[in-house]
């Protein structure tokens, strides 16, 4: 799976944010910056990444990820 892929799965679940997919062999950096984070915490946060991401870690497209969420303010 490719970085643009990935940003085109992201894209779709996190529409008004900024995202941005480093990486290749499986293991990938993924940073989204959203209103959407507004209020949550940091494990809330991933959650909501890994929720689009849950299926192609499952098949093994997607080995890991290092993850950097965060609100506009920050």
């Amino acid at each position: 799976m490719s970085p643009d892929e990935i940003k085109v799965l992201l894209e779709d679940g996190f529409e008004d944010c900024s995202i941005e997919v480093e990486g290749e062999d499986g293991h990938f950096k993924v940073t989204v910056i959203g209103t959407v984070f507004e209020g949550l915490s940091k494990v809330k946060r991933q959650q909501m990444v890994y929720s689009h991401l849950n299926e192609r870690i499952k098949t093994g497209e997607i080995h890991a990820v290092m993850m950097t969420t965060l609100t506009p303010d920050e």
